[in-house]
């Protein structure tokens, strides 16, 4: 990713459509807060359940219940939340390359290793089909976490490009060895999760479920700036308050919007849920 020139200036203030937008996205944000169906474990079903198909033999079970996303998933939101929160809190906020040659050749093979594991798996759905090995959880949820690391890598990047008025020419991972160090604690969280300890469960649905809602806001956040034409404008955090809460805002009826949809094409077609 090479650099772009900008100007460096002041933040635009806010004009008049911009804050009926931003009071937009408050009532937005409440609504789903708030909505007496969507208490506590139903809103991370609610998010869940608009992204992932959640079949049971490809989810796992914390005692008698189903994990809101299926193992894939779980590993994959997982994976993007821990990378985004890693190289926030490594000081890497305003990096915005992609990472050097070997590093990146290694998240590429961790994407493809993703999409190898999924299309076996996907070849079992059919009976007859051809396929190299029999699917397990432990194998989706690893290579999911692996695919997180790359998707985080790329967003936090992207991101950080589009938002930032100086944007730093460094890599969000310098080296192997930072690679490394994330894919320790991605196994470590994957460990975790396959010990499937009733008191985990929880917590692991909250950070995957977590991921979904912080990836979507990452990517939501870059279309935000660039139709508003705001990208190159913060110089703070509080800079972007604005585009995030609109982003946020965003993400959050997309995927009300398609649980929607889904349940009424489920209930139109009498599937199971």
């Amino acid at each position: 990713m090479s650099d772009r020139p900008h100007t460096i200036s002041q933040p635009t203030a806010l004009r008049p459509s911009e804050w009926i937008i931003a009071g937009l996205s408050v009532l937005v944000v409440l609504f789903f807060l708030l909505s007496p169906h969507n208490f506590a474990l139903g809103k991370l079903d609610a998010v869940a359940y608009a992204v992932c198909h959640r079949i049971p033999e490809h989810s796992f079970f914390f005692g008698d219940q189903q994990f809101p996303l299926c193992a894939r998933c779980t590993g994959t939101f997982t994976g993007v939340l821990l990378t985004l929160t890693t190289l926030t809190l490594v000081g890497r906020t305003r990096a915005s390359r992609l990472p050097p040659p070997r590093v990146l050749l290694i998240l590429v093979g961790f994407f493809l290793l993703w999409a190898f594991d999924g299309t076996n798996s996907f070849l079992t759905l059919s009976p007859g089909a051809p396929h190299l090995y029999e699917p397990q959880n432990w194998l989706r949820l690893t290579t999911g976490m692996l695919n997180g690391l790359a998707i985080g890598t790329l967003v936090f990047s992207i991101f950080n490009f589009s938002l930032w008025q100086d944007p730093r020419p460094q890599p969000v991972i310098r080296g192997l060895g930072e690679l490394g160090g994330l894919v320790a604690l991605a196994a470590l969280l994957t460990g975790l999760i396959l010990t499937r300890n009733e008191r985990l469960f929880y917590p692991s649905a909250l950070i995957s479920t977590l991921g979904i809602v912080v990836e979507l806001t990452s990517i939501n956040a870059v279309i935000v700036l660039i139709v508003s034409r705001r990208e190159n404008s913060a110089r703070r955090w509080r800079d972007a308050a604005w585009p995030l809460l609109v982003a946020l805002a965003l993400s959050l009826t997309i995927v009300m919007g398609i649980g929607a949809g889904r349940a009424a094409l489920t209930d139109a077609l009498n599937l199971p849920l």
